[in-house]
């Protein structure tokens, strides 16, 4: 069974079962630091992406990113957060991930490994405030097992996030940059720009339901203009209950690209199962 089969199955069924739900308050204000980047909380998110009609044979390809946030009390005025992304790939012949643009052939027809691993720490105030708001480094490590599954260089840049949570909303937006060392020619191997709009709407006396929209929209400055950018749009459902006594955030989404690299991918399927580590 492939590993986006067996997170289906395991997500839909913990989101359609429910059989240990928390108490109402309690599972409100667990959904809400589970979508909120800052949250002073342990967490491990394992979010399955599974890429529809990639490459020009218009292949599967299926992305597990395991990341682990893991926050660092400073002083009582400043904490950091820290998120590694370790991303576990399976790519079927003539997909790659570095450059969707650009297909790679593969000579066994599919590749199975680790990619590039991404390192983020956002420095925010402790306190909390109607907006709270992150700044830190973010760098890539070149840890990918195939040469087709990342880039093999040292990357460093920059990310920020300002996040609101007016009423029954989680609302915010996460920034970032990653550039890796000049080439003589002036090129890139990598000089990548991310956006992710956070749209959360949690749906009241409904025990931690929640509506989700957080589509990652992507620009490759080093690629020409009409295969530059990756503009998703979709959402999805999400919901916080129990397995066992672990508090577990449950969510399925999908989005449509619609811009995208001539060979990028058509649309995309979102699973997480993220468990939460409350204080």
């Amino acid at each position: 069974m492939s590993i986006s089969r067996i997170a289906s199955a395991t997500i839909i069924s913990s989101l359609l079962t429910l059989s240990c739900p928390l108490m109402a308050q309690t599972s409100s204000d667990l959904a809400k630091q589970a979508q909120n980047p800052l949250a002073n909380m342990i967490s491990l998110p394992l979010q399955n992406n599974t890429n529809f009609n990639v490459g020009p044979e218009e292949r599967t390809q299926n992305i597990l990113n395991v990341q682990p946030i893991l926050p660092i009390t400073l002083n009582e005025d400043w904490t950091l957060i820290t998120r590694t992304i370790l991303p576990i790939t399976y790519i079927s012949s003539g997909v790659a991930i570095g450059d969707a643009h650009l297909p790679t052939p593969l000579d066994d027809g599919y590749v199975f490994g680790l990619g590039d691993t991404t390192l983020t720490g956002w420095i925010s105030p402790s306190k909390a405030a109607p907006l709270t708001w992150g700044v830190g480094p973010v760098v890539l490590i070149p840890t990918s097992t195939d040469a087709v599954l990342g880039a093999d260089v040292w990357g460093a840049g920059i990310s920020a996030i300002i996040l609101g949570m007016p009423g029954h909303w989680v609302l915010g937006s996460m920034l970032s940059n990653v550039w890796s060392a000049e080439e003589d020619d002036g090129s890139r191997a990598v000089n990548l720009f991310s956006w992710q709009p956070i749209i959360n709407y949690n749906i009241p006396e409904m025990h931690g339901l929640y509506l989700t929209s957080v589509p990652l929209i992507t620009a490759d400055w080093e690629a020409d203009e009409d295969n530059r950018w990756t503009v998703p749009i979709g959402g999805g459902l999400g919901k916080v209950f129990k397995i066992g006594k672990q508090p577990v955030n449950g969510q399925v989404a999908a989005y449509y690209n619609v811009k995208k690299p001539e060979f990028g991918a058509d649309w995309q399927l979102r699973l997480q199962l993220q468990f939460m580590f409350p204080k």
